[in-house]
């Protein structure tokens, strides 16, 4: 078949050149082209082949000339093509000194493309980090302000990347400034939400974090999981750091309102719940707290709010003790939770019950608190020379935990003193 048309072509392309033939010997046709002295004769095909053979010649000068014009460039250094190699190849450069630490020799090349790139915005940006960490602060800020003259559009990068090193020199009420203005013109960006959040957690604004938090989960600006450890965080500290006055009626009422606040999952946090439960206390309400915590315990039981149990004062001490040996026939070898029995056991008079938890504590763990609550009632009852080495190992012990950083467990309250000889 593909013979067929090639055959077909064939015969129709001699046939068109044979009646172009024809025509060219049947009607020669004639050009006469004068113009003052000058006088040209042609048959109209001859010219007609003159004008195709011009238009081809101009075509092929054409092509010479591109061609010599790329293989100069390549030797001319002002050649557009090598300025670009070079552009690139410094741009490279700029960037990996950038990233090890040589922030001079970054600074100086990437400012200076960014000068002549009429893109510059990237090469400012680098070229003001790497001003930032020589803390030549007053120059990174006058990078930025050229990249927002020469790209005003690329605004919103210019003033992600001016909070940031604002932050992180630590001018926070300037950063704030700077967020603040592209969250009322950017109110739905990520990035403007996380940069925010981050200056709040800094400068220990919870409240203000709170507010955001709302907004931070609609705009999906972070993980999930990260968004609830974030708000975890926030409550905690900001009813750790709420000022309410034991001597001020409101108080109460005030925590309360902020404890209602939380989330319903969030208020079954232990967490938070023993943060919430120990600024009860601080303000006369042990009764509350007590209650708030038995009845999280009896929910879902944690060896934290155990420990913290045995610190509260209800209305019924001894409603208190049976609570807590339920939870130790669940829970036999929870050190925290012998402790707390122990001092349950103090508020209720009963001293060897008290002697026995203590023991078994810290048969489990040696631990500061139990061995300061055993010291002290052993000294009551006259066991002088063991109470003083206890109290010897509870300091060891409390000094390897602040050595260490870690943080103790609330202050041991003054427990009910047996009489002695008990």
């Amino acid at each position: 078949m593909k013979r067929v048309y090639l055959l077909v072509l064939t015969a129709l392309v001699i046939g068109g050149l044979a009646l172009l033939g024809l025509a060219v010997a049947e009607h020669q046709g004639y050009v006469l082209l004068a113009y003052k002295g000058f006088r040209y004769e042609s048959t109209l095909w001859a010219f007609v082949l003159l004008i195709v053979a011009v238009c081809l010649a101009l075509w092929l000068l054409r092509l010479l000339i591109r061609a010599l014009l790329t293989s100069v460039g390549l030797i001319n250094p002002w050649s557009r093509l090598h300025r670009e190699r070079r552009v690139r190849r410094a741009s490279e450069h700029g960037f990996q000194e950038l990233i090890e630490g040589r922030w001079s020799k970054a600074q100086a090349h990437l400012s200076r493309i960014a000068r002549n790139e009429p893109r510059p915005l990237i090469h400012y940006l680098g070229a003001a980090r790497a001003a930032h960490n020589l803390e030549h602060y007053q120059e990174s800020d006058a990078l930025l302000e050229e990249a927002l003259q020469r790209q005003p559009n690329a605004e919103l990068a210019i003033a992600l990347t001016h909070a940031e090193l604002q932050l992180a020199r630590g001018e926070i009420d300037s950063a704030e400034e700077t967020l603040q203005v592209m969250h009322e013109r950017h109110p739905h960006n990520p990035q403007v939400l996380r940069q925010l959040q981050q200056l709040y957690a800094s400068r220990g604004d919870w409240q203000s974090l709170l507010k955001l938090l709302p907004v931070l989960r609609k705009e999906k600006a972070m993980a999930p999981a990260e968004l609830m450890a974030l708000e975890r965080r926030a409550w905690r500290e900001y009813l750790l750091g709420v000022d309410f006055n034991a001597a001020d009626e409101g108080a109460l009422p005030s925590l309360a309102q902020a404890w209602e606040r939380l989330s319903p999952s969030l208020r079954g946090e232990p967490e938070l719940l023993a943060v919430y439960a120990d600024r009860l206390r601080a303000l006369g309400a042990e009764p509350g707290a007590e209650e708030l915590l038995h009845k999280a315990l009896n929910r879902e039981y944690d060896s934290r709010l155990a420990r913290l149990y045995g610190l509260l004062r209800g209305r019924d001490s001894a409603r208190q003790l049976q609570a807590a040996e339920g939870w130790l026939k669940q829970h036999p070898d929870d050190a925290g939770l012998l402790l707390t029995l122990g001092r349950l056991s103090l508020h209720n008079q009963l001293w060897g019950k008290a002697r026995d938890y203590f023991e078994a504590s810290l048969t489990l763990e040696r631990h500061p608190e139990t061995c300061a609550e055993l010291a002290r009632l052993l000294a009551q009852l006259g066991e002088v020379e063991r109470s003083n080495r206890l109290f010897q190992e509870g300091l060891g012990l409390l000094d390897r935990r602040l050595s260490g950083q870690v943080v103790a467990t609330p202050p041991v309250p003054a427990a009910q003193r047996p009489p002695a000889g008990d």
